[in-house]
């Protein structure tokens, strides 16, 4: 729960302290702050790639203050067995869902290290990262508020309807080139006027996130406006309302 009276910055801190992830506390604050930004917006959250909850736990907190408002999680929430190591040493994942093969970091693998070191530990107490995702939600009260959905963005749309709105979309599935601009096709369509698109590992790391970005997607995109980095690794912008002329 929430302390109004209480900075936010420190039950943020005291909120994902043993949450596994890799988001780091200044992007996990300024999520929240602009969750805030969308307080008079028509509309939901989405995540899409949540891991173990660390930023949906936020995004969620967030969501519980503004009242009428979900948080719909996507990930394919992969179990040890949906984990291959290739032939170079790293790691991608296959997870079948529905009889359906759905392939993760095989153009941006996971790296050998990093894998060994963050993500195979999980795996030893508990069967998948679903199940580490939910007891995150259920320890902090907010199961009311996210809402998880195992699969990926295209599989999500498919499961709402037409009239579904999200005022805030946070991308930080795979992070190959025609991933992101796959997840960011599918979501804009659903994007209020006003509404928030934010990015992880952004002009950092990932070249494949920073094209998607740049290629008359977002920066270049007369649709979009107040663009900008705003952490190490996390990068904003904001849908143009109806009533601001559009460039040609």
């Amino acid at each position: 729960m929430i302390d109004i009276k209480r900075p936010i910055l420190s039950q943020i801190k005291e909120m994902v302290k043993d949450i596994p992830g890799w988001s780091p506390i200044d992007q996990l604050y300024t999520l929240f702050t602009i969750c805030h930004l969308t307080a008079d917006l028509e509309g939901d959250i989405v995540e899409i790639g949540s891991w173990c909850g660390r930023s949906a736990l936020v995004l969620g907190a967030a969501a519980k203050l503004l009242g009428n408002t979900k948080v719909y999680c996507i990930d394919l929430f992969p179990e040890k067995t949906d984990w291959k190591q290739n032939q170079d040493g790293s790691y991608s994942m296959n997870v079948v869902i529905e009889n359906e093969n759905y392939s993760a970091y095989h153009q941006q693998t996971v790296w050998q290290e990093p894998f060994e070191k963050d993500i195979a530990p999980l795996y030893q107490e508990k069967q998948g990262i679903l199940e580490i995702f939910m007891e995150s939600v259920a320890n902090n009260q907010l199961d009311s508020w996210v809402i998880p959905y195992k699969g990926n963005s295209a599989n999500f749309i498919k499961s709402i309807d037409n009239n579904f709105k999200c005022k805030l979309v946070f991308i930080d599935g795979d992070h190959s080139y025609g991933a992101v601009c796959q997840d960011i096709s599918n979501m804009d369509r659903y994007l209020v006027e006003g509404g928030w698109i934010c990015f992880d590992d952004a002009f950092s790391y990932y070249d494949g996130v920073n094209r998607a970005i740049e290629d008359k997607i977002i920066v270049n995109n007369n649709a979009y406006e107040l663009c900008q980095q705003m952490t190490r690794k996390f990068f904003i912008a904001r849908k143009k309302k109806a009533n601001k002329k559009l460039e040609n």
